[in-house]
């Protein structure tokens, strides 16, 4: 069996690449988690907090243990998770899945994060937790997946196919499509981050977005460029229209 993790931070298209396998015959999705071990660790803020806590086993070692690493019925397990998640957690259990991080161009990331929280920060935007990640996992053998998200939206198939060739799974073109709407593999937070991805039926076309001109998101995007630009190096490119 396939145990793909994707390690990614909000807002960089994640739930539209889990919509995506969602749409595979072979593939069993899960939704972030370990997201109530971070609210539970954490205390952060977050909209819907309560609910989730309520909704989600909120102990991260049993989740690794129960769900990460636990039973599948089919031959892929594919499991979106948020990078920063993995505060306070021993990371071992990397060694056993297939790692993949997805990656956004922290200007892009900001401007739509500041919608759902006032004042994000670093911690919030997860790059930093994914350059270390990066780091780690080569440095124990392993070669992960980069993807940047631009890149997806410029060439969803070419990326997409290139992800199932570095990964071992088969190519399912079911991948670049599906139903709009809430999906049973939402998280009960769905309806306070998912609104957007719920109109689409596929992968939207990549555009640039208005920058951040508030000073605190400013200088959030210059802290978060040096861990972005180290991680876009690894990133798979599109193979038409999007060759940087």
């Amino acid at each position: 069996m396939h145990r793909l993790c994707l390690w990614s931070g909000p807002r960089n298209v994640s739930t539209a690449l889990m919509y995506s396998f969602n749409q595979r015959a072979d593939t069993q999705v899960v939704d972030e988690p370990l997201y109530g071990h971070y609210l539970r660790v954490t205390g952060a803020d977050h909209p819907g907090r309560a609910e989730v806590m309520n909704a989600v086993d909120c102990d991260g070692e049993r989740v690794v243990r129960e769900i990460v690493l636990g039973p599948c019925e089919r031959s892929v397990s594919f499991q979106k998770h948020m990078a920063h998640h993995l505060v306070e957690l021993e990371r071992s259990f990397l060694t056993k899945t297939t790692n993949v991080l997805l990656i956004r161009d922290p200007a892009e990331v900001v401007v739509t994060l500041a919608k759902q929280l006032a004042a994000p920060t670093l911690g919030d935007v997860g790059i930093a937790v994914q350059a270390q990640l990066l780091a780690q996992l080569c440095a124990k053998g392993q070669s992960p997946v980069v993807l940047d998200a631009k890149e997806l939206l410029l060439d969803p198939e070419g990326v997409l196919r290139q992800l199932c060739e570095q990964t071992g799974i088969p190519w399912d073109g079911a991948m670049l499509s599906w139903p709009s709407g809430p999906k049973s593999c939402d998280g009960v937070w769905a309806p306070h981050w998912y609104e957007n991805v719920h109109r689409s039926t596929g992968f939207e076309a990549w555009r640039p977005r208005v920058p951040a001109t508030a000073p605190h998101l400013t200088r959030l995007i210059e802290e978060c460029r040096p861990h972005y630009e180290r991680l876009r190096t690894a990133a798979i490119c599109a193979r038409v229209g999007g060759a940087r």
